[in-house]
């Protein structure tokens, strides 16, 4: 159960973690306007928007992953397997960011729906 634990735990930061790389683009922006974030967000272009978009797609995948967790958990499914998952589901993740970052569209794509498959599939095994 440390390890799902330890993988959720990774997974609520990394939308936080995230930002960081749209904040660097936003100071190079005009400074940061922390009175209107993302009006100033908007304006973002190359760099800027991707990091935006890997910070705001770490959200929605963390919807995803949380269900599956809570799946797994309360039907006590924590087994090598769904372990297994979640790591993968994580990696990938981190790898959607950096490829995300470095412009990698078809990479990127495949590691989302490599975390994407995983997460389905830790709620498929508790079936």
């Amino acid at each position: 159960m440390t390890t799902l634990i330890l993988c959720a735990l990774i997974a609520v930061l990394l939308p936080y973690l995230a930002k960081a790389p749209v904040a660097f683009a936003q100071n190079k922006l005009a400074g940061y306007d922390n009175k209107h974030p993302r009006e100033q967000q908007s304006k973002l272009t190359g760099f800027g928007a991707r990091a935006l978009a890997a910070h705001q797609n770490s959200f929605e995948s963390l919807i995803v992953f949380g269900v599956a967790l809570a799946v797994v958990m309360s039907t006590n499914n924590v087994y090598h397997v769904t372990e297994t998952l979640a790591i993968m589901h994580v990696v990938s993740r981190v790898m959607y960011c950096i490829f995300y970052y470095i412009n990698q569209d078809i990479l990127r794509s495949l590691v989302w729906l490599v975390g994407y498959v995983c997460a389905v599939a830790m709620i498929a095994v508790c079936l």
